[in-house]
């Protein structure tokens, strides 16, 4: 149950207590199999039918988590354009994940969550790629080829950078991969071509 702000504030500090707690656990176990609803409820101070009154399972409650951050993230980026601000979205992609802090990187980064992260990062991408003109006149062999290197990319410059815990500063890797990512997407638009657009300058 995503929190709108408009339910009862008993409602809403029930849900900040099941989030936080679930939050908790996951920075605890590296495998959500050992988390539980009992440890949940405890960690919450909740019982299980109140859980249960919410959620049907954990598995529900982790996929409204990876939702939620995924609304948000779409809405910081809404404003900008693709392909010429690829450069600002991935910036902002960056500055996302260090606002979430230790939870958005074990869940993009441990291998416990991998189907779950690349799903979330192919949310990202095509969202940010569907309401481009440019792209929709792309054959779907076309974006598909795109999407996957964006979203291979981009997920494996981010899971780098934090296994090598940060060593490198939050400006130069947004530098870097942003010369990364555009000069990969750039050496694309260059080689595709359309019927009515002939160079990238048309776009």
């Amino acid at each position: 149950m995503i929190i709108r702000g408009t339910e009862d504030l008993r409602v809403q500090k029930t849900m900040a207590a099941i989030e936080q707690a679930f939050s908790e656990l996951l920075l605890e176990n590296d495998e959500f199999e050992r988390i539980s609803v009992t440890a949940l409820c405890a960690r919450a101070k909740i019982n299980k039918k109140t859980f249960y009154h919410y959620y049907r399972t954990l598995d529900e409650l982790l996929q409204e988590m990876l939702e939620k951050m995924s609304q948000e993230y779409i809405q910081r980026i809404s404003q900008y354009t693709v392909p010429d601000q690829l450069d600002a979205i991935n910036r902002e992609f960056f500055l996302y994940s260090m606002e979430k802090g230790r939870i958005y990187e074990k869940l993009v980064c441990n291998v416990s969550y991998h189907a779950l992260s690349t799903k979330l990062f192919s949310e990202f991408v095509k969202r940010a790629w569907r309401r481009s003109n440019w792209f929709q006149r792309l054959t779907p062999e076309h974006q598909n080829i795109l999407l996957c290197f964006l979203r291979s990319a981009g997920v494996e410059l981010y899971k780098q950078w934090i296994a090598d815990q940060k060593k490198i500063s939050l400006d130069e890797i947004i530098a870097l991969s942003g010369e990364l990512l555009c000069h990969g997407v750039n050496g694309f638009v260059q080689k595709v071509s359309f019927p009515s657009v002939r160079t990238a300058e048309a776009l």
